[in-house]
C-alpha cells in the first residue's frame, strides 16, 4: 500500500537575505506574508505556499526548479526586464533569483494544475478560465470539469 500523492503544499528555497527575497519576488508577485523572522518567511498564494529559509551558503539551480502560475506572464517578462534580471535562454520563462533558485514562470490558464473554484475566488480571481488545450489535457487523464463546473 501506497500514500496518495494529492499535490504539492509547499516548497522551500533558500535565501541570502528574508527581508530582500520579500522585495525581491514582491516586485513582479502579489503574496500574503506569514511568519516572518530573519531565518524564514512564509508567502501565500491562496492555498499554497513558499517557505523562504535563509541560507549563506546557498549554490546556484542547474535543472532544478521551481515552478509559479501566475494570470499574466507577460506583465511578469516586463517586470522581471525592467528590474534587470537577466531571463535564461530556452522555451519558458525561467530566470535565477539572487540566491540562485531557478524559478520558470508559466500561465495559470494554459496548465493542468487546478485550483479549486472557491480559492480562486477567494484570491479575487475567479475570473480566470482554463484554455481548451489545458481542458483537453485534463478530460484526457480523466480531471477535467463537470457538465455544471466553471474550470
Amino acid at each position: 500500500m501506497k500514500a496518495n500523492a494529492i499535490g504539492i503544499n509547499h516548497v522551500a528555497l533558500e535565501v541570502g537575505n528574508i527581508d530582500e527575497a520579500l522585495k525581491f519576488y514582491g516586485n513582479f508577485l502579489n503574496f500574503e506574508v506569514h511568519e516572518k523572522n530573519e531565518m524564514q518567511a512564509f508567502i501565500y498564494f491562496g492555498d499554497q505556499f513558499i517557505n523562504f529559509t535563509k541560507n549563506d551558503n546557498r549554490q546556484p539551480d542547474q535543472k532544478r526548479h521551481i515552478g509559479i502560475a501566475v494570470d499574466n506572464k507577460e506583465l511578469v517578462r516586463q517586470t522581471l526586464e525592467q528590474m534587470g534580471i537577466k531571463l535564461l535562454k530556452g522555451p519558458f520563462l525561467d530566470f535565477l533569483d539572487p540566491w540562485g533558485n531557478r524559478v520558470e514562470i508559466t500561465t495559470y490558464t494554459n496548465i493542468q494544475y487546478t485550483k479549486a473554484d472557491h480559492v480562486l475566488q477567494g484570491m479575487g480571481l475567479g475570473h480566470l478560465k482554463k484554455t481548451e488545450q489545458a481542458l483537453a489535457e485534463l478530460n484526457a487523464r480523466g480531471l477535467g470539469p463537470k457538465k455544471n463546473d466553471d474550470n
